[in-house]
């Protein structure tokens, strides 16, 4: 038996992804190469991985298509795009699809594996048995679970990534109150640089759009400072 975590990596540049696999596998996980978008996804069913590392520009299937793919029959797993495309609408794409975290080439290896870490690190802490109530958070007329990521009302269920469940966790530990912007980047990314924080941004409006059912809550922004989850009496 392995404590190892089984990382898929979709990368079409040979000697780059030599290199991740190389530097990842010293560190303790075990790394699976997909070649192209229709390998990605074939050996995503095979191996049923707990993290992906996927490329945007990838032969045949590209990388936002195999996360599409990937999130119609997972929408818990982790995945990380690792990508040249940089452009502000890429990087919004990629998130709206359904990835946790966008990192853009050329990267910092011990930057990766810190991301990977981070990510793991919260599968662990929230992947333990539970009794019926704990992990059971209310908001409004909503109910959080945190173990199987899912809120929920009466009329429908709602799956949340582990993204969205991070941050919505964070967002109701500090209810009507100030969730500190550099705070939750440092605690979700492990970094609050620019560009992560736009990614924040996506799942800011993510969370919104969910919770919109309810009127008595709302995620408001407090300019300059961050943000705050709001129960309306």
């Amino acid at each position: 038996m392995t404590n190892k975590i089984n990382v898929l990596l979709v990368e079409d540049e040979p000697v780059l992804a030599a290199i991740i696999k190389e530097s990842l596998e010293t560190r303790d996980f075990l790394v699976s190469i997909a070649i192209n978008g229709n390998n990605g996804w074939t050996l995503f069913k095979k191996l049923k991985p707990d993290i992906c590392i996927i490329d945007v520009m990838l032969p045949g299937k590209d990388g936002f298509s195999l996360v599409s793919d990937i999130r119609t029959v997972d929408e818990k797993i982790p995945i990380i795009f690792l990508t040249a495309r940089k452009q502000p609408e890429d990087v919004i794409r990629g998130l709206e699809i359904g990835a946790d975290d966008y990192m853009k080439k050329p990267f910092s290896m011990e930057e990766l594996v810190l991301r990977l870490k981070i990510m793991v690190r919260r599968q662990v802490q929230f992947s333990g048995p539970m009794n019926s109530t704990a992990g059971m958070l209310k908001v409004g007329r909503f109910t959080f679970n945190t173990q199987k990521q899912e809120l929920t009302t009466q009329e429908q269920v709602i799956q949340l990534s582990q993204r969205e469940a991070d941050l919505l966790r964070l967002l109701i530990g500090a209810k009507n109150e100030l969730l500190d912007r550099k705070t939750a980047l440092l605690k979700l990314w492990g970094d609050d640089d620019p560009f992560t924080a736009r990614s924040m941004d996506v799942y800011i409006t993510r969370l919104r759009k969910y919770l919109r059912e309810d009127t008595s809550v709302g995620i408001i922004n407090i300019r300059g400072k961050g943000y705050s989850l709001i129960e309306y009496v």
